[in-house]
C-alpha cells in the first residue's frame, strides 16, 4: 500500500507516488491499494489502519510529511501507531542523506516500524529522498522483512 502525504500535490503531480508503484512494480511486488491525503494526521491514520487491517496488504510506504514545517505531521501520526519500531532505517536514511546533501539531512524525520503484522516505512516526499529509501533500503529488505512478519 502506498500513502502519499501532501497539501498540494495531486494524482497526477505525485511523482514520488508514481516512483515508488514503478520501483515496487519492477522488483516484482503488487501495489494493493494508493491513497493520496492531507498532511491531517485524522486522515493519515485511517489509511493506515485501513491498510493493516487489510488481508492483502504486507506493507505500508508513506512519503510525505516528514520534515519540520508547522504542516508536517506524518511522523506524528505514524509514530503514536507503531507497535514496534525500525530505529535503524530512519539512522541510515539520514546517514545516506548526509552523505548526498549535507547537513539539511538532520531535517528529515524518516521512521519505520510494525503495526497489525505490516511493516511500514515513512519517508520525506522528494523524488529524489523516495528514491534512496527505495534503492537502498526497502527494496533490498522488504521481502526479508516481510518473511520474518509471516512466521
Amino acid at each position: 500500500m502506498i500513502i502519499t502525504c501532501s497539501d498540494t500535490r495531486t494524482p497526477d503531480t505525485d511523482t514520488s507516488g508514481q516512483l515508488i508503484r514503478k520501483l515496487l512494480k519492477e522488483n516484482g511486488h503488487t501495489i494493493a491499494a494508493y491513497h493520496l491525503v492531507k498532511d491531517e494526521p485524522a486522515e493519515i491514520k485511517a489509511r493506515i489502519t485501513e491498510g493493516a487491517a487489510n488481508d492483502s496488504v504486507q506493507a505500508i510506504i508513506i512519503n510525505g510529511g516528514t520534515g519540520i514545517s508547522r504542516r508536517d505531521s506524518t511522523f506524528e501520526a505514524v509514530d503514536a501507531m507503531l507497535e514496534k519500531r525500525l530505529d535503524g532505517f530512519g539512522e541510515v536514511f539520514r546517514f545516506l542523506t548526509y552523505e548526498e546533501i549535507g547537513s539539511p539531512a538532520i531535517m528529515s524525520r524518516a521512521t519505520a516500524g510494525i503495526i497489525n503484522g505490516r511493516v511500514l516505512f515513512s519517508t520525506p516526499g522528494s523524488e529524489n529522498a523516495v528514491r534512496l529509501a527505495m534503492e537502498k533500503l526497502i527494496l533490498p529488505e522488504l521481502g526479508h522483512l516481510v518473511k520474518e512478519l509471516t512466521k
